[in-house]
């Protein structure tokens, strides 16, 4: 059997497993349906997911508009802890 033959084979059973693994855990905690709210909130939470992953900006309102109220306080809070980081890596460091 060749090298890749067998990471083929390896590959196959690592995604049997995987499958197995997702119907037994959708078996034990059957997912419910999404009100059209909440696909509505999940739809716009993952446009701006996927813009901050490409770097760019999003405004707060909108994040305080699909954000609940402690998912709000909880972004601001990080934002402050990234921001005394950073200021601190500059004071340490400097501008290298």
């Amino acid at each position: 059997m060749m090298m890749s033959e067998w990471y083929g084979s390896q590959k196959k059973r690592s995604g049997n497993f995987r499958q197995m693994l997702q119907e037994r855990i959708e078996k034990v905690n059957p997912r419910r349906e999404l009100t059209a709210e909440e696909t509505k909130r999940l739809y716009k939470l993952e446009g701006i997911a996927d813009k901050l992953k490409r770097g760019e900006n999003v405004q707060n309102r909108q994040l305080q508009t699909w954000l609940s109220e402690e998912e709000y306080e909880q972004l601001e809070y990080e934002w402050r802890e990234q921001l005394e980081l950073r200021f601190a890596q500059t004071v340490l460091f400097g501008n290298l």
